[in-house]
């Protein structure tokens, strides 16, 4: 009786030892593919992560909308049925947090050192803070540059877009600044872009060319306008009640680990939405403009007034805290 009761004790130790050595697993869900900046660096922070806790963490990376679609991520982390993401930033005005819409302003950052001033400032940090009774918790900002315009038909002019049905994301900045040029503006999920293209559901949309090229979207739209009106980037986020509950080395060493894959994800991103945009204009499948100055300044007079427009939703002292560090970094 002694011997078996010994046996019993020494499964239930093996069996206890083994599920205490389990790795913590974190699913990292994103809607794009894995050759774009985002999703070079969900990988990147897979492999420093790993190594990072000899381990004892795996991160599980599921790009291109695999698990989730953008309006049912976020609910999705929120449950815990993924841990971490790296939505776009318009993504947090539907869930409450609309201070996140101001980087949806068109013109809102002059240069990337302008951008970095501000998501590596005390109003990045002061925004992501504004997560955590959502029940989330910020870890870094992911950058995807500027965005360009495209369509089947030129953009060069305010005027060109009166009647395109052009795509956005959630954001009513974006609304605001479709509506400003004289187009009609449709929310979809990243996922769905593609086919609504190809099969006319809507004229057109707004990228960085890395997004557009990943996705084939230059395959269905004939003209693409070098805007750089808007700015898309990312917050990386996990569910907060997860990360607090993380021992307290492992959250160390992901932290870590998500700083030097931030610092790479800065790194590839404009060299990527570089390579795209040349990509694009070796399959000669669409025509790529560069609007001249006088072009430019007539889409600023269109778009600037979306700032002023958006002061009630945004914040107007938010507003100008952001152009006042942006002008500053210039």
């Amino acid at each position: 009786m002694q011997i078996k009761s010994l046996v019993v004790a020494l499964a239930a130790a093996a069996s206890f030892n083994a599920w205490a050595q389990a790795p913590i697993v974190i699913k990292f869900s994103h809607v794009v593919a894995t050759d774009t900046p985002k999703g070079q660096a969900a990988e990147r922070f897979k492999v420093l992560a790993e190594k990072a806790t000899m381990n004892r963490v795996k991160v599980e990376v599921y790009p291109n909308s695999q698990l989730y679609k953008d309006k049912e991520e976020l609910e999705a982390l929120q449950l815990g049925a993924v841990q971490m993401l790296a939505p776009s930033l318009a993504k947090f005005g539907p869930l409450g947090v609309k201070e996140f819409e101001a980087f949806d302003l068109p013109y809102i950052f002059p240069s990337k050192a302008a951008l970095y001033s501000v998501t590596e400032g005390p109003i990045g940090k002061g925004l992501l803070q504004k997560l955590e009774p959502k029940g989330i918790t910020g870890l870094a900002y992911w950058d995807n540059g500027f965005k360009v315009m495209s369509a089947n038909k030129q953009l060069r002019v305010p005027a060109d877009f009166r009647g395109q049905k052009l795509r956005i994301q959630s954001s009513k900045v974006l609304d605001a600044q479709m509506r400003a040029l004289g187009a009609n503006p449709q929310v979809l999920a990243f996922s769905e872009v593609y086919q609504a293209l190809q099969t006319g559901v809507v004229d057109g949309t707004e990228n960085p060319p890395s997004n557009m090229f990943t996705q084939k979207m230059h395959e269905v739209q004939k003209h693409v306008t070098l805007s750089n009106h808007g700015y898309l980037g990312y917050a990386v986020i996990v569910n907060k009640k997860f990360w607090d509950g993380l021992p307290a080395d492992i959250r160390a060493s992901l932290v870590k680990a998500m700083a030097e894959a931030t610092t790479f994800e800065k790194a590839i991103a404009q060299r990527d939405n570089d390579l795209a945009l040349e990509a694009i204009r070796k399959t000669g499948k669409t025509a790529i403009y560069t609007p001249t100055a006088a072009e430019q300044a007539e889409w600023r007079k269109v778009l600037l007034p979306v700032h002023k427009q958006m002061e009630s939703r945004i914040g107007a002292e938010l507003i100008g805290a952001i152009n006042k560090t942006a002008a500053a970094a210039k």
